[in-house]
């Protein structure tokens, strides 16, 4: 049984330790969200959850906790992941599937966690974090860029497969983000790069935040949409 009020808006947000997942869960929080942030550290949320996401049993656990500590979880958001650039002859076996597993192994591992409560209810708000470069590619960006273009695949075909549930299934592509993930040197963060952007500037983390804030609030209208925020990057 949960011990949380069954009026409680209830969000589940990967990654939440940093970056753009603890961005999500501070504005998800700020619009009356009770959130449960999971990640490989502690994360500042109303229930903080320390798993692995690219193990669907540490998953599964970590979505049952949230359950029945906090109540049933109405929307997750999946922002775990991280950045990594090599050339393609560069990239191992180990570091192919690391970045496979976390991102999309991790984006369903999730996604089969909260599901089956959110069907059995009839509602709930799914928000996989994919990103400019699944649109666009990048030099030196491959197996990134791979795992980021099928979690848009997947978003796509989840939401068609659980639209008639009254489930909502929705993704955010992120441009290059103002966040540690992008080191000093990056060449994101190189001034001639960022001239070629319309708004000549990396997008913020909290930016992303309102859009992700945005698709689960404001845009019921969405299903298996990707919204893109990315200073220009692509248009």
């Amino acid at each position: 049984m949960s011990d949380g009020p069954s009026d409680t808006r209830v969000a589940l947000v990967t990654g939440a330790a940093s970056g753009i997942g603890a961005a999500v869960a501070a504005r998800l929080a700020a619009r009356g969200w009770t959130v449960a942030g999971l990640d490989l550290r502690p994360s500042a949320t109303s229930l903080s959850l320390e798993a692995d996401v690219a193990r669907r049993d540490a998953v599964e656990r970590a979505a049952a906790r949230a359950a029945q500590e906090l109540g049933p979880v109405r929307l997750l958001v999946t922002a775990a992941g991280y950045y990594e650039m090599l050339p393609i002859g560069e990239i191992s076996p180990e570091q192919w599937s690391r970045m496979l597993c976390t991102h999309l192994g991790g984006t369903v591992n999730a996604c089969r966690a909260v599901l089956p409560a959110m069907v059995a209810d009839g509602s709930g708000t799914i928000i996989t974090i994919s990103s400019e470069l699944a649109l666009g590619g990048g030099d030196g960006d491959a197996h990134y860029a791979a795992a980021k273009g099928a979690i848009i695949g997947f978003t796509k075909s989840l939401a068609v497969e659980v639209a008639g549930s009254g489930v909502r299934v929705n993704g955010v592509a992120p441009g290059p983000t103002d966040t540690p993930l992008l080191d000093p040197e990056s060449p994101w963060r190189d001034s001639g790069f960022l001239a070629t952007l319309p708004l000549r500037r990396l997008v913020t983390a909290e930016e992303v935040a309102a859009t992700v804030a945005f698709v689960a609030d404001e845009g019921t209208f969405f299903a298996g949409q990707v919204v893109s925020p990315n200073a220009g990057a692509v248009i």
